[in-house]
């Protein structure tokens, strides 16, 4: 995805570095293949007490995007392996004189060498969120036929968080009504009804293609499921990006709150907050962490890495701070010593929409070893004025090691990672 945001890589304190030489062959087979398998031990999640399941939304549907509507841009990308099939999943927008909406791009990857190519629009399968679920009298696909303009209203769906576990993609997104579809004046989302949604797919083969199916088995995420949360948050979205399935079979994503205003000391202020909201084998109940980031941390992304969760955000003090999770306490800690606050933006400022591509992998470092480590994937300005480029970093949570730009010219923003060894 790309876009003009500005993301550096100033050091608040200098890291002991990795050998780059120990880590080549591994790293070329990322670059040339551009594929990952995340690995990581499991840290377990305490069962909530009480949090009834989500129930289906009798009037959530889907359809395909139709002739005129056109995909504008991509956002919030992510990348997901089912079976031998990787795909590339999105938030779509189309923001013209046809069509005004904010839909879910995908489309299957074919994996060629090491030049860098952008995805082919013609190839997306994009899909639109076309009735709501709070009557279905003034449903979109309804009113419009009508022709009444007041009674429009338009789902937006956003900031797509996919994981896989095993054939099946779970995709938890945020989605909020707008009134004025025909007069364009989008709500914000602060601003409209919102809510959180969570769709199964799965894959088929289509024209001979193999493609993600229409998200089917759409649900809301109950507001239970915000547990104590409830009456402090004022809105809750996909991180965005992918989750992770941990050793233990629990399903965590991530997710962005924003908090509700205390005083008028707070106007102004950015007071959104990074979360996880997890689910146990059934995937039929969600709950939100109790713990969350410091105010002004967003775009989050989370691995599992030996025992722990860990999860990066970027803040409003130009530094990516990183946390742990306490999985007793359910809160998070911030990684003082190792990675926290190491990447950051010498301008002093962050913008919203640039998460890090940020997973773990297991390499071969040569002579039959091999070696836990960490990916991350940010932009890289070498001055004001000029395009972002991804650098790719590796670390083993102690050193780490610059390994140089992996996009092209484009002005690199929000970015994911996938990895897998060339022995699967």
């Amino acid at each position: 995805s790309s876009g003009r945001r500005r993301e550096g890589r100033e050091s608040e304190r200098q890291r002991p570095n990795m050998s780059r030489h120990v880590f080549t062959s591994a790293v070329l087979l990322l670059l040339v293949a551009m594929m990952c398998c995340g690995i990581g031990a499991a840290a377990e999640l305490q069962k909530p007490k009480s949090c009834p399941g989500s129930q289906p939304a009798k009037h959530f549907d889907w359809r395909d995007v139709k002739g005129g509507e056109t995909v504008r841009f991509l956002h919030v990308p992510s990348l997901l392996k089912v079976g031998n099939d990787v795909f590339a999943v999105a938030q779509a927008h189309c923001d013209s004189d046809e069509c005004l909406f904010t839909g879910i791009a995908s489309e299957p990857l074919t994996l060629s060498g090491s030049t860098p190519k952008s995805l082919d629009k013609t190839n997306l399968k994009t899909q639109v969120l076309d009735n709501c679920p709070l009557d279905e009298r003034n449903c979109p696909s309804q009113a419009v036929e009508q022709g009444d303009s007041q009674s429009i209203k338009n789902i937006h769906v956003g900031r797509p968080t996919t994981v896989v576990r095993g054939s099946d993609i779970y995709m938890l997104a945020g989605n909020y009504v707008s009134k004025n579809f025909l007069s364009r004046q989008v709500s914000e989302p602060e601003a409209a009804p919102w809510g959180l949604l969570l769709a199964k797919g799965n894959v088929t083969k289509n024209e001979g293609k193999n493609r993600i199916h229409y998200w089917k088995d759409t649900r809301n995420v109950p507001c239970t499921s915000i547990g104590e949360h409830q009456g402090s948050l004022t809105g809750l979205l996909g991180g965005g990006g992918s989750g992770v399935e941990m050793k233990d079979g629990t399903l965590v994503l991530p997710v962005e709150g924003t908090k509700k205003r205390v005083g008028a000391e707070e106007d102004g202020k950015n007071n959104n907050v990074s979360m996880i909201i997890f689910s146990l084998k059934d995937t039929t109940t969600w709950t939100l962490s109790k713990g969350m980031s410091d105010g002004g941390c967003t775009n989050p992304s989370v691995v599992e890495w030996k025992d722990k969760l860990m999860m990066m955000t970027a803040c409003d003090d130009g530094r990516r701070r990183v946390y742990e999770f306490n999985v007793n306490e359910e809160s998070w800690t911030e990684a003082l010593g190792t990675l926290s606050r190491v990447w950051g933006n010498n301008q002093k400022r962050h913008e919203r929409g640039v998460g890090s591509g940020f997973i773990t992998a297991t390499i071969d470092t040569g002579n039959d070893k091999k070696r836990d480590v960490m990916l991350v994937t940010l932009p890289v300005y070498a001055g004001e004025k000029e395009k972002g480029k991804l650098h790719l970093w590796l670390t083993d949570n102690t050193h780490i090691v610059d390994i140089g730009p992996v996009s092209g010219e484009d002005d690199a923003a929000a970015s994911s990672l996938l990895y897998k060894s060339g022995e699967k």
